[in-house]
């Protein structure tokens, strides 16, 4: 993998970059549309590709190794192949999952025993073992095995917590260095800044990941339920230490307008299950603000979900008509507001990108942020 940093802000920290994988380039900033079983859930791989125009997806180790496991992986030949996108994807450690399982699971120094949701079969992930799954799924970039600390926590436990992180990023680093790529192309190892939102922690552990000099550096453990303001503190505080040679990705975040803040403070790669989850429930992102499109004052208004142009999904359809599809239960109501909330956040990330390269991108968030966060 390379990152090519292309251009910088004059008014703030945000960048615009290259990211080079075998499956091809990524314009950053990126948002990556979450795929978590080798599928992004309403959307079919066609829309992904033309209309939403996404550059790279994300899976999840913990539910691909589950379901469909890791022998059909390999023998369709990776997750490229088992899903037929030929385009870059990312897949999350499973740490995340495991933070959600606290009641199914146990942390020691050599890993996380667990119990499946599925079956309740017992597992055991290992940083060598998370290292082996994600080389047997086949993604291009692979993230280190880590633990995602609940918020609020305690000093004690997060400082605890980190250190396992840590301890868990040397094994994977060693065991990702002694061990092969399966599909003829390369992959990269991206390392996780934690510390929960203890400043002294987050910036302890931003400099222990810089050590590792990875191909690119992740941000953990935010938008876990902490205020926004949080979330920004730890996240410019990290940004300030990680090196600017290499993409840095926030995990999990957000809103829009979250994105923007977050772009401006160095962030360049980006999930967030919330565009597609919010879609299925009839929340739709506009250029002017938040829509629920099941609300009455919709019945009658015959105009596009978002009049302010066709950049952001097929203009065909009405807020009316998608108001009666979600209202009739019709399943193509949450393919469409699927399709377009995943269309609105691509096209935001592009023109932050392109307002980054005119030096233009802090006045257009300062205009932009406050239509994001309006509800219509």
């Amino acid at each position: 993998m390379n990152f090519e940093l292309q251009a910088g802000d004059g008014h703030s920290f945000a960048r615009a970059g290259l990211i080079s994988t075998g499956h091809g380039a990524i314009e950053t900033p990126v948002f990556m549309p979450v795929g978590t079983g080798a599928t992004v859930k309403a959307i079919h791989h066609k829309d992904l590709e033309e209309q939403v125009k996404a550059s790279i997806i994300l899976g999840n180790t913990y539910h691909l190794y589950l379901r469909p496991g890791l022998d059909i992986l390999q023998k369709a030949g990776g997750i490229h192949r088992f899903m037929s996108w030929d385009r870059p994807v990312l897949t999350d450690s499973g740490g995340y999952q495991v933070y959600s399982l606290a009641e199914r699971r146990k942390l020691t120094a050599e890993g996380v025993t667990f119990r499946s949701h599925i079956d309740g079969s017992p597992h055991l992930f290992t940083p060598e073992k998370v290292t082996d799954i994600q080389r047997a799924i086949g993604a291009d970039i692979i993230m280190a095995f880590d633990e995602c600390t609940p918020y609020p926590c305690e000093y004690s436990y997060a400082k605890a917590s980190m250190q396992l992180t840590h301890g868990w990023l040397q094994r994977c680093c060693d065991h990702f260095d002694d061990s092969e790529a399966l599909y003829g192309y390369s992959q990269s190892l991206f390392p996780i800044v934690q510390g929960s939102t203890f400043r002294d922690l987050r910036k302890q552990s931003a400099e222990e990941i810089s050590r590792h000099n990875r191909e690119g550096n992740a941000i953990g453990g935010l938008s876990v339920g902490e205020p926004a303001e949080i979330m920004y503190e730890m996240t410019e505080l990290v940004c300030s230490i990680l090196p600017e040679d290499k993409p840095r990705y926030l995990m999990g975040v957000g809103t829009p307008a979250n994105i923007l803040e977050c772009i401006a403070l160095g962030v360049d790669m980006f999930d967030c299950v919330m565009p597609t989850r919010n879609a299925r429930n009839g929340m739709l992102f506009t250029s002017e603000g938040i829509i629920n499109i099941r609300n009455r004052k919709w019945e009658s208004e015959h105009t596009p979900i978002d009049p302010a142009g066709g950049t952001f999904a097929d203009q065909r359809y009405s807020r009316a008509y998608l108001r009666h599809l979600f209202v009739s239960g019709e399943m193509l109501g949450p393919m469409i507001a699927t399709l377009h909330n995943l269309r609105f956040y691509l096209w935001l990330v592009e023109e932050a990108r392109k307002q980054i390269l005119k030096d233009n991108f802090a006045h257009w968030k300062n205009l932009m942020t406050p239509k994001l966060m309006a509800r219509l």
